[in-house]
């Protein structure tokens, strides 16, 4: 049975002959797979409407899909929806959202900025892939293969192959639905998502024999330009690698800290087994989920102080419990 909020976003796709799908800054393949599958649902369902997928396409998750190059000119009377993000200022490919005819938003994230005529907002679910399929199956948008893929590896990886606790028996139901309705090879979709070069593996050696871990249970390590030139690898590198350190017994809260010399910024990545992080990170320009957030900063002092809060969140933590 549709819900209210499904009906209210398909009649809305089904009065504009023009979307426009937009997602964050920096995708990751939640971003990706639901922006490129809800243009393959949509574009499936109604073969004569106009839809795109803007926004930077990164090399490293080439094979989710292609976006497209869209003339702005075609703002004004276009619907936009913009997936997986919770704030304006990382929209990737829109400066203003009030360019467009009717904003929609569809996000897994806790919101930070009120923006959109209509919005599904349920930071419960695994993913925003995991919604689109929600969405699909209630609204009848005809689904296929080539969106299944890209929404399957989505929610595999925001869920990290279902081991976060984001994942719901919702979660699976639909997912195992999905495959049994398209009959995708999931298994060599997970060789494009997992596969890494032989300079990431190694990388990935040095930050865990070089991760420190504090008696609280912080564990954070700082990778210079010079270790990045060292291994061969780009300043993402290690925020890739992240979610790898999440099976460490002595380690409650793990963040990285990359220094990016062509942005002249540091990437901090950070993730927890039980201290809720992402206000932290609000406000240092970042955010995300409770349990995984990002951010990107300047100013090596706030190493230190975001080190401090994430200590104080660990310490917290250990007497609650």
């Amino acid at each position: 049975m549709i819900s209210n909020v499904h009906k209210k976003i398909y009649d809305c796709i089904k009065k504009h002959d023009v979307i426009v799908i937009a997602r964050h800054i920096g995708p990751d393949p939640d971003a990706l797979g639901s922006a490129i599958g809800l243009r393959e649902l949509i574009k499936s369902t109604f073969p004569k409407k106009e839809v795109y997928t803007i926004g930077a396409s990164p090399v490293k998750f080439k094979f989710m899909g292609e976006v497209n190059k869209v003339n702005e000119n075609k703002f004004k009377d276009a619907l936009l929806i913009v997936c997986d993000t919770p704030d304006l200022k990382r929209i990737d490919g829109v400066d203003d959202i009030n360019q467009f005819k009717e904003v929609i938003k569809i996000d897994h994230h806790p919101e930070i900025d009120d923006f959109g005529k209509i919005k599904w907002i349920d930071d419960s679910k695994s993913s925003v892939c995991q919604m689109i399929i929600e969405f699909a199956y209630a609204s009848k948008l005809k689904m296929t293969k080539y969106a299944a893929e890209r929404l399957f590896m989505g929610v595999v990886s925001d869920t990290n192959r279902f081991l976060f606790a984001y994942t719901t028996n919702d979660t699976l139901k639909i997912v195992s639905r999905l495959i049994d309705d398209t009959k995708i090879n999931f298994t060599a979709l997970y060789d494009d998502l997992y596969r890494r070069p032989l300079s990431e593996i190694r990388l990935q050696g040095y930050m865990f024999e070089n991760l420190k871990v504090s008696e609280n249970g912080l564990g954070h390590i700082i990778i210079t330009d010079d270790i990045i030139k060292k291994y061969k690898v780009d300043s993402a590198s290690s925020g890739n690698l992240v979610n790898n350190f999440n099976n460490i017994d002595e380690v409650l809260v793990w963040v990285t800290f990359t220094y990016d010399v062509k942005l002249n910024l540091i990437r901090v990545n950070a993730r927890s087994r039980g201290p809720i992080i992402n206000k932290v990170l609000e406000k240092y320009n970042g955010g995300g989920h409770k349990l995984a957030a990002g951010a990107k900063i300047r100013d090596e002092k706030q190493i230190k102080e975001i080190l401090d809060a994430l200590e104080k969140l660990c310490i917290e933590y250990k007497n609650r419990k």
